[in-house]
């Protein structure tokens, strides 16, 4: 770590890492908000029930605006939380998705439906661009930082699945936004109680990138990992609104009960997690980009599997799928990490995730008429060709010979 002094007047030394609690709380917000946005996926077929519609694929599109905010959403998040500050963005983010979640058990139309989402996608925009780079400010290790966050957002995905097959058969699919929705407003009291009030807004600190890259070289960096990031994007979008409903089709006669399934793909989300962990745990020690490049060819030939797979055989290759597809998610929060001060780092990554999650809520808006149309097992050898397209996208990435590592 830099040591930054001054012939005036002393530097405070900053604390090494943020409390336990504040740490435990922004790994917990993670989940929460992979949860928000995945309840109305894992309960699409009995809200279209409620509601009337003869198919779940005509109410699906209903939950794009949810994506498109989470995107778009993230571009005053990130401005605000380096110019205003990080705390009291994530207050704003526990409160705001809380409150909107709950607000969404009380829908009884789908446009009533499609607005409430909407509002969960908007706060659920905060976290990524504010919470990732809170917990990085202080890290010695941002690999296992990134990776043993990515396991919390993901294992988030996996309660979702869980937490909502039983609330539904238990009490019905409002209780599985209320549920969760007290939850997060629980979390930002322990926050608001746990989490000191920033001195001064990450803009204005003394800072600088880890690791260096010349200005042309750098730039070039950042809209590789923007575009890999979108097709990326896509990828998790659709298998993680779409592997519910996968399930449910292909273990006819096998598992029809919707809180086993939603026990399986639990399991499944869970073993992809533990994915992260390694990969933070690794991506010090390897060449980044061949080392992202392994990850996102390996999804190809799981996609194909997959799209043929029926019963025990899919449960195999989907999870195969889901651990290359979630293994390659830290890479970007990595990069940025490396790349990009501090200061800079939310306004950066808002940037970044407007641009991904903005264009692949168009995932989720088509998911229901690309499979009514091509049906699953087209759908997911379209997923491999986007797999295919990530991987031309990476081979522009500079290489570590271009790197100027920060003095220490």
């Amino acid at each position: 770590m830099t040591t930054l002094t001054s012939s005036a007047a002393p530097v405070p030394e900053q604390p090494a890492d943020h409390p336990r609690m504040v740490r435990g709380l922004l790994n917990i917000a993670h989940a929460l908000d992979h949860l928000f946005l995945l309840i109305f996926a894992a309960a699409v077929s009995t809200i279209a029930a409620d509601m009337g519609l003869a198919q779940w694929q005509d109410l699906m599109p209903y939950g794009a605006g949810a994506f498109f905010m989470f995107g778009l959403g993230s571009l005053p998040a990130g401005r605000l939380g380096d110019l205003w500050g990080r705390r009291s963005m994530m207050l704003i983010f526990f409160f705001g998705i809380g409150a909107a979640a709950i607000l969404t058990a009380f829908a009884q139309a789908p446009w009533q439906l499609a607005v409430t989402l909407t509002l969960v996608g908007l706060f659920a925009s905060i976290y990524h661009p504010v919470g990732i780079p809170m917990l990085l400010e202080r890290s010695a290790n941002p690999g296992t930082t990134i990776g043993f966050n990515g396991l919390a957002g993901n294992l988030g995905v996996a309660v979702a699945a869980l937490l909502t097959g039983f609330l539904i058969q238990w009490f019905g699919w409002r209780a599985a936004f209320v549920v969760p929705g007290v939850g997060a407003l629980l979390c930002g009291c322990l926050f608001a109680l746990n989490c000191p009030k920033e001195a001064s807004s990450p803009a204005k600190r003394k800072g600088g990138a880890q690791v260096r890259l010349p200005a042309p070289l750098l730039a070039r960096a950042l809209v590789v990992m923007t575009a890999a990031a979108v097709t990326s994007s896509v990828l998790f979008n659709f298998t993680t609104n779409g592997n519910g409903l996968l399930l449910a089709e292909r273990f006819v006669g096998v598992m029809e009960d919707p809180a086993a399934l939603g026990l399986l793909l639990a399991v499944v989300y869970a073993v992809a997690s533990l994915a992260q962990l390694i990969v933070g745990h690794l991506i010090n020690r390897f060449a980044l980009k061949p080392f992202f490049l392994f990850m996102v060819l390996a999804q190809i030939p799981m996609l194909v599997l997959a799209s043929q797979a029926q019963g025990w055989w899919l449960f195999v290759a989907l999870t195969g799928v889901m651990v290359f597809i979630f293994g390659a998610i830290p890479f970007t929060d990595y990069m940025i990490a490396r790349y990009v001060d501090d200061r800079l780092r939310s306004r950066v990554s808002g940037m970044r995730l407007g641009v991904s999650f903005g264009v692949s809520s168009l995932s989720v808006w088509a998911l229901g008429p690309v499979i009514k149309a091509m049906g699953f097992g087209q759908s997911l050898l379209l997923l491999a060709g986007f797999s295919v397209t990530t991987c031309l996208i990476l081979s522009w990435l500079p290489n570590a010979a271009h790197e100027e590592i920060k003095p220490s």
